[in-house]
């Protein structure tokens, strides 16, 4: 059994849980400074390992690795809620999952060589991309040029940032590759705070949360955390060939995320309620029929 498979699908319910869970919390659009500074903040909790299992220095390579994860993490994420911030989620969302295993695909053949990666491997990762386009594809695309750049610049940063991850976990066990790139991303963000406007919006401005509970927010971003911490030892334990396998799986995570908003709008209406046309329904049917054809094909070939 591919037991990295278990641990990645394992990975996107909890990704599902927090995206659902920022539906009840969130009011507004997505303050991406904000979040930012969150993830950033939050990445700091993985030193709570230290006296557990105590800490090794990393070579300058792999220090250099660790930088780069980081600066390439923070960066698309930026870049992605850039992209949100202008566009629908419906529009963006679509085309990075479409453009970044490609890239993540091309990364891997110049690193590890094109017969690295089986034919079955292909194939499923071709089904798998078109399952995850088509089940968080929700509006006719209106593609523009800003759209497409700022969407190929987010597809192109967290492929980098996915290919220098593995290269740390090549090189360190894999707690304490969690734990530098978790201090290093804390730093990164504490660097952002050199720019006025950042300060400006963490500090001064309204942020999203603050009519919310504050301890709903505190688990949706816990119930992240564990997301990207299981997403992390899925790319620890997946063999290079196969990230972007793991990166075109997401769209499991919109299926979750479309079984819970489904059962509440059915069963709790008062909590959240969305109209779900016929039509979008027979949709996500035929992407989860896919997403298990290609399941089916990682397993058995």
């Amino acid at each position: 059994m591919i037991y990295w498979l278990l641990v990645i699908i394992m990975a996107y319910l909890c990704f599902s849980l927090s995206s659902f869970g920022d539906k009840l919390v969130l009011s507004g659009p997505v303050n991406r400074r904000l979040y930012i500074f969150y993830v950033g903040c939050f990445s700091l909790l993985s030193l709570l390992l230290i006296p557990f299992i105590g800490l090794s220095i990393p070579s300058a390579s792999t220090f250099l690795w660790i930088f780069l994860s980081a600066v390439f993490f923070m960066s698309g994420l930026y870049v992605l809620y850039a992209a949100v911030e202008q566009f629908e989620v419906s529009m963006v969302v679509p085309i990075v999952g479409a453009i970044q295993p490609i890239f993540i695909l091309v990364f891997s053949w110049l690193t590890m060589g094109f017969t690295s990666i089986k034919v079955s491997s292909l194939l499923a990762l071709s089904i798998l991309l078109v399952a995850s386009i088509l089940i968080s594809f929700e509006k006719k695309l209106n593609l523009t040029k800003k759209l497409l750049n700022l969407a190929l610049l987010s597809a192109f940063l967290n492929a980098l940032s996915l290919m220098f991850i593995k290269l740390v976990f090549l090189n360190l066990d894999f707690f304490h590759g969690l734990i530098w790139m978790g201090f290093l991303n804390f730093l990164v963000a504490m660097l952002c705070l050199l720019n006025n406007n950042f300060r400006q919006d963490i500090f001064v401005r309204r942020a999203a949360y603050n009519k919310k509970s504050i301890l709903l927010v505190i688990l949706v971003q816990l119930i992240g955390g564990l997301a990207g911490f299981l997403q992390n030892f899925a790319v620890f334990l997946a063999p290079f060939s196969s990230l972007a396998i793991i990166n075109a799986l997401r769209g499991i995570q919109y299926v979750f995320l479309f079984l819970l908003t489904l059962i509440f709008s059915v069963f709790l209406p008062r909590i959240l309620k969305e109209e779900i046309s016929k039509q979008a329904i027979i949709q996500k049917i035929m992407a989860i029929l896919l997403i298990m054809v290609g399941l089916v094909i990682l397993v058995l070939y």
